[in-house]
């Protein structure tokens, strides 16, 4: 009985908190509201800063962007609502309602629980909810959607700010991780246009199509990896595509030379250096010509996710096999993860699919023939 009267009390004092602000006019918004948006403002560039000299890795970077974004979109939301002069009028019933809602839901889910409740029931152990969802025994409920929500919360901004330079900047890396890498591009070219074009947007853009061609550095990436190193020549993540877009094209040493040259300017302790290695150790020794497969120096993660992206590209062509610069990247990204009949059988699919096309079937069988590929 006495941790019933507890919880009550407790219960009712969290409604007071709660619902007395609520009942009272609402205050004018604080002169220093735009001084919020500054401050967001500042540390988005200050991210930008450390991704460039290399104090922070692109994972932690893009993360950093995707909150610091959140809370300055909300900032300026509020901003926004607070400066109309009919807010407070508008509000008030609003507020009206909420209080009534705080007061009623924790009466109606106690008198719910007396119904249906049953305190005798053991608990459900963090440790043994976690375990479920690592297998996959949970529901689909329990799977975080923070990210999804995010980007649906920032798309309905954006819908009604088109030309918020920021919403478009924080949607691109998200877009990156929710995979949907054609949206990703989009992003990226609206916040260049909006925003201005920076190394770090321009190298972005570049990886975005890289990521919708199935891990290949087409010459349209290429083109926009070369213009962030024209803004900034210590740009890690153009010089490293710019390194692998050699490494595909069978120029193992231009690789190298890229690719040594970064960790010869790299700042002291750049986290991105032992990748770069790696890279260079899968080339082969200097001289001994291209790797057996291009893939061959990815891990089992890498492989897998170059193999969705490649999968991902095989079924958009066969629902519209109408792209010829799609069949050609499709026919590289199989030769590039060392599956030579399945390049073959692309070649075969796109010339049947672009056959009443004959400027695109030439543009095709010009391209395989430089990629090597028979039949």
């Amino acid at each position: 009985m006495v941790f019933w009267l507890v919880l009550g009390l407790t219960t009712a004092a969290a409604i007071f908190a709660v619902v007395r602000p609520l009942l009272k006019r609402a205050p004018r918004p604080a002169a220093g509201a735009d001084g919020d948006l500054a401050v967001y403002r500042d540390q988005l560039a200050e991210v930008d800063r450390d991704l460039a000299r290399g104090a922070i890795a692109q994972p932690e970077a893009e993360a950093a962007r995707i909150e610091i974004s959140r809370r300055l979109i909300a900032a300026a939301e509020r901003a926004d609502t607070t400066h109309r002069p009919d807010a407070e009028a508008a509000s008030r019933p609003w507020r009206m309602a909420s209080a009534a809602a705080l007061i009623a839901l924790p009466l109606g889910a106690v008198a719910l629980y007396l119904a249906l409740g049953s305190p005798e029931l053991p608990g459900q152990p963090l440790a043994d909810r976690l375990a479920r969802a690592r297998t996959g025994a949970g529901t689909t409920a329990d799977e975080p959607t923070s990210l999804a929500s995010l980007v649906n919360q920032v798309e309905a901004h954006l819908v009604r700010n088109p030309d918020e330079g920021r919403g478009w900047e924080v949607l691109a890396p998200a877009y990156m991780r929710l995979e949907r890498f054609d949206d990703a591009a989009k992003a990226r070219r609206n916040a260049i246009r909006l925003l201005g074009a920076t190394a770090d947007r321009v190298a972005g853009l570049g990886e975005a199509l890289v990521a919708a061609a199935g891990g290949i550095v087409t010459a349209d990436a290429k083109a926009e990896f070369a213009r962030a190193l024209a803004l900034d020549r210590d740009n890690v993540t153009a010089a490293l595509y710019l390194g692998l877009a050699a490494k595909q094209s069978g120029q193992p040493e231009e690789a190298r030379r890229i690719w040594e040259g970064m960790i010869a300017r790299a700042p002291a302790g750049a986290p991105w250096v032992s990748f770069v290695r790696q890279a260079i150790a899968a080339l082969g020794e200097p001289g001994s010509g291209p790797p057996a497969a291009d893939a061959a120096g990815m891990t089992a993660e890498q492989r897998e996710m170059a193999r969705g992206m490649v999968e991902r590209l095989a079924a958009r062509l066969a629902a519209d096999g109408s792209d010829v610069e799609g069949w050609l990247r499709l026919v590289r990204s199989y030769m590039v993860l060392g599956e030579q009949d399945k390049a073959r059988a692309a070649a075969s699919d796109a010339r049947r699919a672009l056959a009443g096309d004959p400027n695109k079937l030439q543009r095709l069988d010009t391209g395989v023939r430089a990629l090597g590929v028979e039949g």
